[in-house]
């Protein structure tokens, strides 16, 4: 009888480990999709493709001048120095820089207009 009652402990840790497996894919699965979402529905977008440093800043600095308190703009560059000017940008005009994806070309980046900032 041991070797039963140890077979069906095998057979329910593995359902456990299924149902554990199953179930924690699904509480990452809609934070995946939210995350490559974000870039989706901005209120502008900067297509700054072939262009080279300092314009893709320039470029974001006019957009974002004539856009509303709390709008978002979304960047695309190919710029490997808009990896850094971008954030710097964001930080030294206090905008919110909510999502950058940097890991190839071409980059994105995610911003929303700070108050009484131009």
């Amino acid at each position: 009888m041991t070797g039963v009652s140890e077979r069906s402990q095998q057979r329910g840790s593995l359902k456990d480990e299924v149902y554990n497996i199953i179930h924690r894919h699904r509480l990452f699965e809609p934070t995946e999709i939210v995350m490559s979402d974000i870039f989706s529905h901005p209120d502008k977008m900067l297509d700054t493709s072939g262009l080279r440093c300092p314009e893709p800043v320039m470029m974001v600095r006019k957009t974002i001048r004539h856009m509303a308190v709390g709008q978002t703009l979304l960047i695309i560059a190919d710029d490997p120095a808009t990896t850094r000017d971008i954030p710097g940008f964001c930080r030294f005009m206090e905008h919110v820089l909510i999502a950058q994806e940097t890991a190839q070309t071409p980059y994105r980046y995610l911003l929303r207009k700070n108050e009484n900032m131009g």
